[in-house]
C-alpha cells in the first residue's frame, strides 16, 4: 500500500512539476536523469584502462597494464576509478552539483558510481568522503563528496563514515595550481581523529570525491588513511581530468 501511495504521489508531482534533465533542463521521464542528447554527450569511462589509476587506454593492453605515470611511480592509493571524463560536456553538470546547489542529482550519481566502481566496492569495507574544511563547508553549506558517498552507500549497502577523515588546515582552491603546487597545498592537510582509529584499522577504505585532476588530494588522503592503519585505500570519483585534455 505504501509503495502504491508513493508511486501515485510521484505521478501527481511529475504532472505538476515535470522532471528536468540534470544537464540541460529539458523534460525527462524521471527525476535525476539525463535526456538522450545529454547522455550521449557524456564520455563515460570504462575499460581498457590503467589497472591502478584508471586512465583510459585507446587499446586493450591486458588486465594488469599500467599507464606511463603509474609505471614510473605508483600512486599513494591502491586503485582509482571514475564515472566520466571531466570536459566541456560534463563541466556544467559537475559545477552545478558542486557550487550551485544542484544536489538533486546525488541519487543518480550514486548509481553511476556504483556501476563504475563495481570491482572496488566488491572489496570495500567502508566508504569515506574527502572532507571540506569547516570554513568552506560553512560557505557552501554542504560537502558534495559526502552527498556522493551517502548516495553510493545506499546503493552498495556499505557503511559510510563522513567524519572519519578531517581537513585540519584550510587550503586554497586547487583550480589554477600546477601539479606540484597542488601536492604542496594539501600536504599534511588531513587527519584521522584519535577516536576514529579503531574504525579504520585493517579496513579497506573506498575514498569518494567529485573530481580528480592530478590525484594530489586523493593521494594526500590515502597517505593519511594508511598511516592511521587502513589495509588499503581505493578511490572512486564522479569525474576525472584526462592528462591529454589538460
Amino acid at each position: 500500500m505504501s509503495r502504491s501511495v508513493r508511486r501515485l504521489s510521484a505521478l501527481a508531482l511529475n504532472s505538476v512539476l515535470p522532471p528536468r534533465c540534470l544537464a540541460c533542463g529539458g523534460t525527462v521521464e524521471q527525476p535525476g536523469a539525463l535526456c538522450s542528447p545529454c547522455w550521449q554527450g557524456i564520455d563515460f569511462l570504462a575499460p581498457p584502462q590503467c589497472s591502478l589509476c584508471g586512465l583510459p587506454f585507446d587499446f586493450d593492453l591486458g588486465p594488469a597494464a599500467l599507464c606511463g605515470a603509474c609505471s614510473r611511480e605508483r600512486p599513494a592509493f591502491d586503485r582509482a576509478r571514475a564515472v566520466m571524463r571531466y570536459d566541456d560536456r560534463s563541466r556544467g553538470l559537475i559545477l552545478g552539483f558542486k557550487h550551485a546547489d544542484r544536489t538533486e542529482g546525488a541519487p543518480a550519481y550514486g548509481a553511476w558510481l556504483a556501476r563504475a566502481g563495481q570491482e572496488l566496492l566488491a572489496e570495500a569495507d567502508l566508504i569515506v568522503p574527502v572532507p571540506l574544511h569547516w570554513r568552506r563547508l560553512f560557505a557552501r553549506r554542504y560537502n558534495q563528496a559526502a552527498l556522493l558517498a551517502q548516495a553510493l552507500g545506499r546503493q552498495a549497502r556499505l557503511p559510510v563514515a563522513p567524519d572519519l577523515l578531517r581537513r585540519r588546515r584550510h587550503t586554497v582552491s586547487q583550480g589554477h595550481l600546477s601539479a606540484s603546487a597542488r601536492e604542496r597545498n594539501v600536504a599534511g592537510a588531513f587527519t584521522v581523529p584519535a577516536g576514529k582509529l579503531a574504525r579504520i584499522r585493517d579496513r579497506r577504505v573506498l575514498l569518494i570525491d567529485d573530481v580528480m585532476t592530478t590525484g594530489a588530494t586523493s593521494s594526500a588522503c590515502a597517505r593519511t588513511l594508511r598511516r592511521a592503519g587502513a589495509a588499503a585505500v581505493d578511490v572512486l570519483v564522479l569525474a576525472r581530468v584526462i592528462r591529454s585534455d589538460a
